[in-house]
């Protein structure tokens, strides 16, 4: 089986130090918090970015200099920004995230509008999804696909059969928002899977590690980090997003998988370093 990929979602948009102290809000925060990651074997950051107040921003000034903290401390890590920011951002605010230099190898693109709670909605409209797609492909960006439930799959192949997405496609099914944390749903998303492509299985609150346990089981990549998760283990905050990594890493081990490096997970996802 090839090496495990682990990406790291190290703060995401919506928790908030009142959830857990550790989660990282300014430049140094974000950096320790990345580099805490990469230490513990993640060669992937998935990367939002706060605002001093923790507000959250798709600034491409404010990822620049997180970015440029990142790769000072973890030369050869893969950054990831997001282009999914926070609800109620509009498109042009999404994507400026990836004005930054060099243009980002690896981004995401989520594949479909979400329920997160109460009122909040996000909003991905077909041609959202489609244009989003069309720029990165002008930039040569890869994008991670993200599906929160087995519809968005299938946007996504739309996408594809318009010309908008590139072989070999790469998927992060992102379980416990829209369609349940189980084994059962993991598996129906990757049955379902185009040939030839990779994908990611994580999960959020505390069916993270169930969901990692099975991907690193069937084959795929796993993500944790506070975006997710903000427990080691019930009742227990983890101190850092390393500690949520060396978790997975020893799951990983105890399956018989050995953990990719950045460069080993770009050959893997056919990444061109930039």
């Amino acid at each position: 089986m090839e090496k495990l990929i682990i990406a790291a979602a190290i703060c995401g948009a919506e928790v908030t130090k009142e959830h857990n102290p550790a989660v990282p809000y300014t430049v140094e925060e974000i950096v320790r918090e990345a580099k805490s990651a990469y230490d513990a074997g993640a060669a992937v950051i998935h990367l939002h970015v706060r605002e001093d107040d923790g507000t959250p921003t798709q600034s491409h000034e404010r990822f620049q200099v997180c970015v440029d903290g990142i790769l000072k401390a973890c030369p050869d890590v893969i950054i990831q920004p997001s282009t999914g920011g926070a609800v109620g951002m509009t498109d042009l605010e999404r994507l400026d995230s990836t004005n930054i230099t060099p243009t980002p190898e690896f981004v995401t693109l989520d594949c479909g509008t979400c329920n997160f709670g109460g009122d909040e909605i996000f909003v991905n409209t077909d041609n959202t999804i489609f244009n989003f797609a069309k720029i990165m492909q002008e930039k040569g960006m890869k994008p991670e696909l993200e599906c929160f439930d087995k519809g968005m799959l299938d946007i996504a192949m739309k996408a594809y059969r318009k010309g908008l997405l590139d072989d070999p496609l790469h998927f992060d099914f992102v379980l416990g928002v829209q369609m349940s944390a189980t084994v059962r749903d993991l598996s129906f998303c990757v049955d379902s899977l185009p040939p030839g492509a990779t994908w990611t299985g994580c999960a959020i609150g505390r069916d993270e590690f169930t969901i990692a346990a099975a991907s690193i089981a069937m084959g795929g990549h796993v993500r944790v980090g506070f975006e997710d998760n903000l427990y080691i283990e019930r009742g227990v905050l983890a101190k850092s997003n390393g500690e949520l990594v060396e978790k997975a890493v020893k799951i990983s081990k105890l399956l018989g998988r050995a953990i990719a490096t950045p460069d080993e997970a770009r050959e893997i996802l056919s990444i061109k370093k930039k």
